[in-house]
C-alpha cells in the first residue's frame, strides 16, 4: 500500500532591507543588544522527520509570497496539508488567507480554519467575543488612527498593543504606560508603525501562564506552562514583550525561561484551564491552540490572547505542556494528523 502523502506547507520571504528606526517610546532595552529570531529553528524539518517515522510520505510545499508559488502548490496536489504558515508575503495578518485557499480547493489541513485564524489575529474583535461569552479578559478600549478623544473609563497603568499582530510584535517595556502623555505617545507609535487601531488594556499584575489545548470533541487542556517573570529587574514591567520573547542575547531573555508553574493549587489550575477551554471554544479553534492567561494576584485568570496554530517546535512552550504528560513529539504530530484526517473522512 502506498504511503499517504502529506504536504508540509510553510512560507519563506525575503523582504527588502528595512530602514533603521528609533526604538519605540518608553522601550528600556536596546534592540541592538540582542539578536531577533524570526521563528523556531527548522520546525518544518522536525515535522518532516516525525511524519517519516510515522510512516507517511511528507514533502515540503513552500509559499514564496508570489502567485507562481501559489499555483505550483495548487497544481501539485496532496492528500493532506500540515499547515505551518504564519504569514504570506511577510504579512502576518494574511495567514488566514492561506487557510481560506485550502478550504476553497477542498484540501484537508491541520489546525484552525480561516475564521478562527482571523479572530486570533484581530485582538479587538476577539476580546469582544470573550466579553460576550462572559470569559474574563482585561478591560479595554480601541483607538482608531486619527481619533483624538480617548475614553476615560480605565485607570492607569494601561498597556498599549497593536490590534492585529501576534508573537508580541509591537509590545515591549514601553507598552505599559502610567500617564496620559505616555499613553498618547504610545498610541501614536502603534498607529504610525502598524497602520491600524491600537488596543488599550487595563494592565493586570500577576503571573503569565500558557494553557495549551489539543483536540476538538472534546478538547483537552494540557498541563500549564509559566513564563517565569520573577527575575525581571525592579521597575521593569513584567510582561511577555519583544525583549523577553525574541532578543535572545539579552539579559532579560535569559532571566525569563518557560517553566512548569509551582505553588498553584489543583483547584486554581483547573480554573485557569476551564477559562482557557472556554476561550478556545468561543473563538472556534480546532485541533490545537494556546491561550495566554494573566493570573492576577487575587487569583482571577484573565485571557490575554488566544493563539490558533501555535509553534510546534520541540523547544517551545506548547510541546513542554504536551511532554509533561509523558508524550513524545511524534505522538503530538500523529494526533494532529489524525484530527485532520478524521475531518476529511
Amino acid at each position: 500500500m502506498p504511503k499517504k502523502r502529506v504536504s508540509i506547507l510553510y512560507e519563506i520571504w525575503w523582504p527588502e532591507e528595512p530602514d533603521e528606526k528609533a526604538s519605540p517610546p518608553g522601550m528600556i532595552f536596546d534592540p541592538k543588544l540582542g539578536e531577533k529570531r524570526d521563528a523556531p529553528p527548522d520546525v518544518h524539518e522536525e515535522v518532516f522527520s516525525a511524519l517519516t517515522r510515522l510512516g507517511f510520505a511528507p514533502q515540503f510545499s513552500i509559499l514564496e509570497g508570489d502567485k507562481q508559488s501559489l499555483l505550483r502548490f495548487v497544481r501539485r496536489g496532496t492528500s493532506l496539508v500540515f499547515n505551518l504558515t504564519e504569514s504570506y508575503a511577510g504579512d502576518d495578518t494574511k495567514d488566514f488567507h492561506v487557510a481560506a485557499l485550502l478550504e476553497l480547493i477542498g484540501v484537508p489541513f491541520t489546525g484552525s480554519d480561516a475564521r478562527a485564524l482571523h479572530l486570533g489575529q484581530d485582538k479587538i474583535l476577539a476580546k469582544k467575543l470573550l466579553v460576550h461569552q462572559g470569559i474574563p479578559t482585561p478591560a479595554f478600549f480601541a483607538v482608531e488612527p486619527g481619533q483624538r478623544r480617548l475614553p476615560r473609563a480605565l485607570a492607569f497603568p494601561l498597556i498599549v498593543k497593536p490590534s492585529r499582530e501576534d508573537g508580541s510584535i509591537g509590545i515591549d517595556t514601553g507598552s505599559v504606560v502610567r500617564d496620559e502623555g505616555s499613553l498618547r505617545k504610545r498610541i501614536r507609535f502603534v498607529h504610525e508603525t502598524f497602520e491600524g487601531p491600537a488596543l488599550v488594556e487595563q494592565f493586570v499584575e500577576g503571573r503569565e501562564l500558557y494553557a495549551a489545548i489539543v483536540g476538538n470533541d472534546p478538547p483537552e487542556a494540557l498541563p500549564l506552562v509559566e513564563l517565569d517573570l520573577s527575575r525581571v529587574p525592579p521597575g521593569v514591567p513584567r510582561i511577555a514583550g519583544t525583549e523577553v520573547k525574541w532578543w535572545t542575547s539579552s539579559a532579560i531573555y535569559r532571566a525569563t525561561p518557560p517553566v512548569y508553574p509551582k505553588g498553584l493549587s489543583r483547584a486554581l489550575t483547573r480554573k485557569v484551564q476551564a477559562v482557557a477551554l472556554a476561550a478556545y471554544r468561543a473563538l472556534g479553534l480546532r485541533d490545537y491552540g494556546r491561550v495566554d492567561v494573566r493570573l492576577s494576584n487575587d487569583g482571577t485568570p484573565y485571557v490575554l490572547e488566544v493563539n490558533p496554530n501555535p509553534w510546534l517546535s520541540s523547544g517551545c512552550e506548547f510541546f513542554m505542556a504536551w511532554q509533561k504528560k509523558g508524550r513524545s513529539y511524534d505522538a503530538l504530530i500523529a494526533r494532529l494528523v489524525e484530527l485532520a484526517l478524521a475531518r476529511a473522512r
